[in-house]
């Protein structure tokens, strides 16, 4: 009984892997329909967000399920099960936020919403965002708790890359017009948010293997992330 429990919970835990590896093909491949402006391949990102839909419909029911059949008592159990329907939100938002960066693609089609000499940047952010995404993987399917603390370390990177996108939207030179200002401050606001939900799904890894929240110089405590973003 006890070694079929394991496995539902296992199963879980593929689960969310498998997720983490959906989002992060979506954005790597919603960046590229926004830096070559790909209308066929926005539309892929576009259309395939229903299997990410789908995939956490099916995990949350799962968990449900769980815990209606199985009623965990053990902590580190019932931690598992709770921590999973969080993240499965927490990863299905990261898919939604690159189907944004997919519809701006779409919508400035055919041409580029990036301006050439923005262009290396929102590539750099992309590419953070596919490390970021790995790690959050690799922190589910170990549940490193040492990895998961040092995810926080690439969210800072994706902060100062955001940081510095809107320096260059404020500058007085700025030479593109509202609207691209606007498409972009858009869109690292997209890629700054992802990076965010993948530290979440990484400190709810700490919480279930230590049963304490890790702490942040601003918030400290459970209230700090059981809600999660809000993006």
């Amino acid at each position: 009984m006890r070694d079929a429990f394991q496995g539902e919970l296992d199963h879980l835990r593929n689960g969310l892997v498998e997720m983490t590896q959906l989002v992060g093909f979506a954005m790597a491949r919603a960046t590229t329909a926004l830096l070559e402006a790909d209308l066929a391949l926005a539309e892929s990102v576009i259309s395939h967000d229903k299997t990410i839909d789908q995939r956490r419909d099916e995990l949350e029911e799962k968990a449900c399920d769980l815990l209606v059949r199985q009623q965990p008592v053990v902590a580190t159990d019932l931690r598992t099960v709770i921590t999973s329907l969080q993240m499965t939100a927490d990863i299905e938002r990261m898919g939604d936020l690159a189907l944004h960066v997919a519809k701006v693609a779409r919508m400035r089609y055919p041409s580029s919403a990036v301006p050439p000499e923005m262009v290396a940047l929102l590539m750099e952010m992309g590419h953070l965002a596919q490390r970021i995404v790995t790690k959050a993987g690799s922190v589910v399917a170990s549940r490193d708790v040492s990895a998961a603390l040092a995810l926080e370390a690439s969210d800072d990177q994706m902060d100062r890359l955001h940081a510095q996108m809107f320096r260059a939207l404020m500058s007085p030179d700025w030479p593109h017009g509202i609207q691209t200002a606007v498409d972009l401050s858009q869109l690292a606001r997209f890629y700054e948010r992802y990076a965010d939900h993948a530290v979440s799904v990484a400190r709810r890894v700490v919480f279930l293997v230590t049963g304490e929240w890790p702490n942040t110089p601003e918030t400290e405590g459970p209230d700090a992330f059981t809600a999660g973003p809000t993006d």
